[in-house]
């Protein structure tokens, strides 16, 4: 295997690694602010939940941010035609996530109800869309979208981003994804909360992983009869970064299984996504928050697993120039590109998993209600 082709694998799976690591940090904290109105029901209660994940939900953003860096470094043509495609679905999720740092400083400014309770809503909708938007690219990416590059290489779009942002399976990959950040948000309140949050806390990560099981398990159908995309022609893995030559595709049903058929081992990847779901509730059911969130990771490797295996080497296919899609291969950055920022990630990510772990166990603990509403300084 020539050094090239190993490098855009590597690159591949560190993003696949990233991609889980912002569905479980950044969904965790999405997912207490998407119940922020659910499990507290007075404002002492509230500002709990909110400090629960006050310490963290900054830190946490680290991976959102490495994740769009790592496509911006490792698939520069993956980059910049994904944010050409979805320019408007990336607007609305900055906007919703603008709201979430301003709602936590401005809060707990104003002794009203009026003014407390708007930005309690504020939280809900930047918890719940960008973790919908989240699922919802992975299924327009699954679904194919419309665009095609021009002789000189200028991008096109062939289709409105209604067309593929509001058709059935990205809305129930959206749903999913939104599922599981229910769970993981719910896991963390129980982790960190007394009663009577974690009771309610409880309930909704039970909802949330069995939601997320039946949605995952109706994907599946979707995916098993839907156009999936593959090569008709073999392909260099070695080939240049330009989407503009040098591979042949096909719209084929089925074609997402073409993987799993020539790998059976690959199947472990969906079965474990789903037994973790399943794993999950019964473990909160049980009450074991720590067992129940370690499962909550096994449910975010299956589910990332899955698509990665399914659709490998496909990264962003084209429904309208399948020849043009965009894979491992004909979008990645330079040899040399790559092999700088493996050295970097092999510092830097170390690094942040180290300080991430020790944050988390210096704010260990519960988090009292009558402590928050007597300390002027929390939020």
């Amino acid at each position: 295997m020539e050094l090239y082709t190993l490098l855009k694998l590597i690159w591949a799976a560190l993003l696949c690694v990233l991609l889980i690591g912002l569905g479980l940090m950044v969904g965790m904290d999405m997912g207490v602010g998407t119940l922020l109105r659910f499990v507290g029901r007075n404002d002492g209660e509230r500002r709990t939940a909110l400090n629960i994940i006050g310490p963290h939900w900054d830190g946490n953003q680290v991976w959102f941010i490495l994740g769009g860096g790592a496509i911006f470094a490792a698939f520069p043509t993956l980059y910049a035609t994904s944010f050409s495609v979805f320019y408007v679905v990336m607007i609305l999720l900055l906007f919703s996530m603008i709201l979430r740092p301003v709602a936590f400083e401005y809060r707990s400014k104003a002794d009203s109800h009026l003014w407390r309770a708007s930005w309690d809503w504020a939280f809900l909708i930047s918890g719940f869309l960008p973790m919908f938007i989240y699922g919802a690219a992975f299924g327009n990416i699954l679904h194919g979208v419309g665009f095609h590059f021009g002789w000189t290489g200028q991008y096109y779009q062939d289709n409105s981003f209604f067309s593929y942002l509001l058709n059935p399976f990205a809305i129930l990959c959206g749903l999913m994804s939104v599922a599981l950040s229910v769970y993981q948000g719910g896991i963390m309140l129980m982790l960190r909360a007394e009663n009577p949050i974690y009771d309610r806390a409880r309930r909704y990560a039970i909802r949330g992983g069995l939601t997320a099981a039946v949605l995952f398990s109706l994907g599946g159908f979707f995916i098993a009869r839907m156009k999936g995309f593959v090569f008709t022609a073999p392909v260099n893995p070695a080939m240049p970064a330009s989407p503009m030559h040098g591979q042949h595709v096909d719209m084929v049903a089925g074609g997402w299984l073409h993987n799993y058929a020539a790998h059976p081992a690959l199947w472990l990847l969906p079965i474990l996504g789903l037994a973790c779901m399943i794993g999950g509730t019964q473990a909160a059911r049980m009450n074991k928050a720590v067992l129940a969130w370690w499962i909550g990771l096994g449910s975010w490797i299956g589910t990332i697993g899955t698509v990665a295996a399914a659709m490998f080497p496909f990264f962003m296919p084209s429904t309208t120039a399948p020849d043009q899609s965009l894979t491992i291969w004909n979008s990645s950055a330079s040899a040399y590109g790559l092999t700088c920022m493996l050295v970097v990630a092999l510092i830097f990510v170390p690094i942040i998993l180290c300080y991430t772990s020790w944050c988390y166990y210096v704010m260990r603990g519960k988090v009292r209600t009558a402590d928050i509403v007597n300390d002027s300084h929390s939020y």
